[in-house]
């Protein structure tokens, strides 16, 4: 599963879930849906545009399954959703453009000066989104970074 794939989908409203939900909760919730949406339990009478959203949300139950009932994937994967939620909750003090920042090649990052007399940095690797939230390294103060296409 790319890392990507699992930001874009929240696995546990696949499964009609929620965090807080257990294993017994997720697996019984996972059979249920399973049991609905398997392909050899489609009638023959049923739509072909019918029976391939039900394939689709049959391979999602899955995915969703796999990710969820192993102990490392869904810590892992509860991680990324708490790190979402922060970025979207984070107050922004300002936005800057990306060419307006200074590129560093001895480390590697794009830095900005803070009023504080601190800065903002962030690496190369972490500007692959359209927008990046960074947070000053002395001072509380944070900026939403956007790059221009």
């Amino acid at each position: 599963m790319a890392k990507q794939d699992a930001r874009q989908i929240d696995w546990y409203s696949v499964l009609g879930a929620s965090p807080t939900d257990g294993l017994q909760e997720l697996r019984q919730k996972y059979q249920k849906l399973v049991l609905l949406y398997h392909p050899d339990k489609q009638g023959l009478d049923m739509a072909t545009r019918e029976a391939d959203r039900h394939l689709q949300r049959f391979i999602e139950v899955d995915q969703a399954w796999k990710i969820l009932s192993n102990e490392e994937t869904k810590r892992e994967y509860d991680l990324q959703l708490r790190a979402q939620e922060l970025k979207q909750d984070w107050p922004v003090d300002a936005q800057v453009s990306l060419e307006d920042m200074d590129w560093d090649d001895g480390t590697q990052s794009y830095t900005y000066g803070c009023r504080c007399g601190g800065e903002f940095i962030i690496g190369k690797e972490e500007m692959e989104e359209e927008a990046a939230i960074v947070c000053c390294d002395t001072c509380s103060l944070s900026i939403e970074i956007k790059r221009t296409a």
